[in-house]
Order: C-alpha cells, then structure tokens, then sequence
C-alpha cells in the first residue's frame, strides 16, 4: 500500500522576516483613533476621524501628535500632549486591536519553517513589546518599538538592531510592511521588501513603489517565500 505523501517546507529564502505592526499585522486604527481623540479632548481641541488618524501614523508618535494637533510640532502644549497620548494609548492599546485575519497562521508556517521573526515599529517601545506578547507570544523572537536617542524608520537603527538580536544578515532577510516608510526601511537597511495591501495605505500607490513582492491576503507570504514540497511519509 504506497505510503500517503506529507507536505514540507524546504529550506526558506530568507532566514529572517521583519514585520511593521500597525496595518501589517495589527489592524490598531480604532485604539489609536481613541488615544489620539483623548488627547485632543483633554486640551480643548476638535477630534478627529478615524480616516483623518489613518493618515497620520507610521512615523512614530511624537509625528503623529504633530500631525494631530491644530498648531503642530509648534503647538505650545505639544509635549504635555505626546506624554498624554502617550501613557493612555500605553495602557489602552488593546481594547479594539485585533490581528488581521489570516496573520497568526502565516506567523505559525514561518516559524515553523524555521525561520526567525521579529516586529520593528514606531510605535513606542513599550506598547510595541505588550503588544507582541498579547497577540504572538513565542512566535515573535524580537519586538522593537520606538526609544529615545534612536532614530525611527526609515533610518537603519532599529531593524539592525532587530537583526543583531536574531543573529541574522540584511541580505538574507524579508522586511513586510503596509507604507512607503517600509519600504524605505528595506532599501536603507539592504533587505528584500514586501508590502501588503490590506493596512494603512492606498494599494495602488503602494504596488508602484518596486518592492520585491506585493500581497493582498497574508496567506500569500509563506507561499511566496517558501515552496511547499511533497515527501512519502
């Protein structure tokens, strides 16, 4: 009786991937649309749509409060406003936050691959790191979000950190995000780039920057990066 064949990943492309968090792998939209309107409420300012908060973020909140608020980064009351921002979100950030459908079985194939994962975000470091628990847990080796004195995508600093901390090497690593500011990431950092279709930002605009890869469904991104063969078992 011929023995049933069994599907196996052969060795991966990448020993490494790099993922951005919000609008790659967490849809976080309504808890940071929340944070921002706190903010703008406990000065006296108007509040905004979720639309208008869309636009706002990936880079970092100091930029995103600059963005929201009326006068700016010139806006007198701009650092009590990003410290207030900033220790609600911290302790509200997972009250409508949900992984994209599909991400948690894409995480599991990779890992199961062997390959190496890790989240770089401008997101606040501590919010990032609670965050990776809550929603990947052992899945994701590293979680590294934004600190002082570092510069934020799409300077270099964060993913190489990132990679130092996987022992891994830009040419043999995949960095995913939602946003032109990935992929600027990826080409200052030397990585592969892929950038996906269901975040923050118009597809269309995303599909003509030259990534190496484009996806709408995260089911795609283990079938892309690693080709399932058929061995008797």
């Amino acid at each position: 009786m011929p023995r049933k064949a069994q599907l196996q990943w052969p060795m991966p492309q990448y020993d490494a991937v790099l993922f951005d968090l919000d609008g790659t792998l967490l849809n976080t939209l309504e808890d940071l649309t929340h944070a921002v309107n706190h903010t703008l409420r406990a000065y006296g300012y108007p509040t905004l749509t979720p639309e208008a908060v869309r636009g706002f973020v990936g880079n970092g909140v100091r930029k995103l409060m600059e963005r929201a608020l009326p006068g700016g980064r010139q806006d007198a009351r701009m650092e009590e406003a990003l410290a207030t921002f900033v220790q609600y979100y911290t302790a509200h950030c997972d009250r409508f936050t949900r992984p994209y459908d599909g991400v948690l079985d894409t995480l599991a194939a990779l890992h199961e691959a062997g390959v190496k994962l890790a989240i770089v975000s401008n997101k606040n470091d501590e919010a990032v790191k609670a965050l990776a628990r809550e929603y990947f847990g052992s899945l994701v080796q590293v979680a590294i979000g934004g600190q002082d004195g570092v510069p934020r995508k799409p300077a270099p600093d964060m993913p190489l950190q990132a990679l130092a901390a996987l022992a891994a090497i830009p040419e043999r690593t995949l960095y995913v995000g939602d946003s032109d500011v990935d992929f600027d990431t990826a080409q200052q950092t030397g990585m592969d780039c892929m950038l996906v279709g269901w975040g923050f930002r118009d597809g269309d605009a995303l599909r003509g920057m030259g990534a190496r890869f484009y996806v709408t469904d995260p089911a795609e991104i283990p079938a892309l990066i690693l080709q399932v063969e058929e061995a008797e078992g």
